[in-house]
């Protein structure tokens, strides 16, 4: 099968994110100039360098109380800052409640119940229980071709490491299970680890 995406695929559903597989989970968590916090899972995210440590994610829809965008890059605008929070399998479904379209004024952390704490380096919370944290600043906004598709780049200035995830003096992702994003409504889990020796190793 072939097809161009601006003509349609002719399937049941978009294949594309299907295709991109598996993606890490950046869970947002943001704070607006008000005070409100926001907290949302994006699929479109990963790490970018390392010197300095940077990350991304992507915003590629809106809601009708933010205009052009959704919450999480709204408040970003507004602050420049943000939190990463790495999603364990453990966390499925607060992280899943905390993805529906809630009013601007709703604050996920109590909607779903998930304890917070205040990052060390921004003025934002962050999801006290998750393996990681990652503390950014805002370093660009890139806005992509369609209509709501935004880039958020950021440096990371603070990292939290759950001890318990530490084990010889790795960060090992065994002990609580990165949760992917996969196709469709499917996600995976990360339970089983191989290492291969890049050539020159």
């Amino acid at each position: 099968m072939f097809y161009r995406p601006a003509d349609g695929h002719g399937l049941p559903h978009n294949p594309f994110n299907a295709i991109v597989t598996p993606r890490p989970i950046g869970w947002i968590s943001t704070r607006g100039a008000n005070g409100q916090d926001n907290l949302a899972p994006y699929s479109f995210f990963n790490a970018v360098a390392y010197e300095p440590p940077q990350v991304m994610f992507a915003s590629t829809s809106a809601k009708p109380d933010r205009g052009d965008t959704k919450d999480s890059v709204a408040n970003i605008r507004e602050t420049g800052v943000f939190c990463v929070n790495v999603v364990e399998h453990a966390m499925r479904d607060v992280m899943n409640l905390s993805s529906g379209p809630w009013d601007k004024d709703v604050d996920e952390f109590e909607k779903a119940g998930i304890a917070r704490a205040e990052c060390d380096t921004i003025a934002c919370s962050r999801v006290v229980k998750a393996p990681a944290n990652l503390e950014c600043r805002l370093t660009q906004i890139l806005q992509l071709p369609g209509a709501s598709n935004f880039v958020v780049f950021g440096e990371v200035v603070g990292i939290h490491l759950r001890d318990d995830c530490l084990r010889d003096g790795h960060f090992d992702v065994t002990t609580f299970q990165p949760l992917a994003r996969l196709g469709y409504r499917d996600y995976a889990r990360v339970d089983e680890l191989f290492s291969l020796k890049r050539p020159g190793d």
